[in-house]
């Protein structure tokens, strides 16, 4: 599913395309400009999106095998949430919950 598809399948919920497009533009936007500030964005059984620091390190070219330096450099993560990870585990079915 690429945004565009996301934008209809979300249209077809609340009945609009202009207000299903801003959602979605919205949502991107906040996630985007509060994990790059540094902040963390939990969600509940979906998910965490956080900036991770990669350190410098040395690698090796594989076709030459030269050695070459990598800079540091900082990176989004996400980590899915158990709910999430359940219903991807369960081919899209939710289970239900033992109490």
């Amino acid at each position: 599913m690429n945004k565009k598809e996301l934008v209809d399948a979300i249209a077809d919920r609340v009945g609009d395309k202009k207000t299903a497009t801003e959602a979605v533009n919205a949502v991107l936007d906040t996630i985007q400009t509060t994990v790059a500030s540094g902040d963390k964005v939990s969600i509940t059984g979906f998910g965490a999106f956080e900036m991770v620091h990669k350190p410098a390190r040395t690698a090796r070219n594989p076709s030459t095998g030269a050695e070459i330096h990598v800079a540091e450099s900082w990176g989004p993560k996400f980590r899915p949430g158990s709910d999430f990870k359940e219903l991807v585990n369960n081919g899209g079915k939710k289970a239900s919950k033992k109490k």
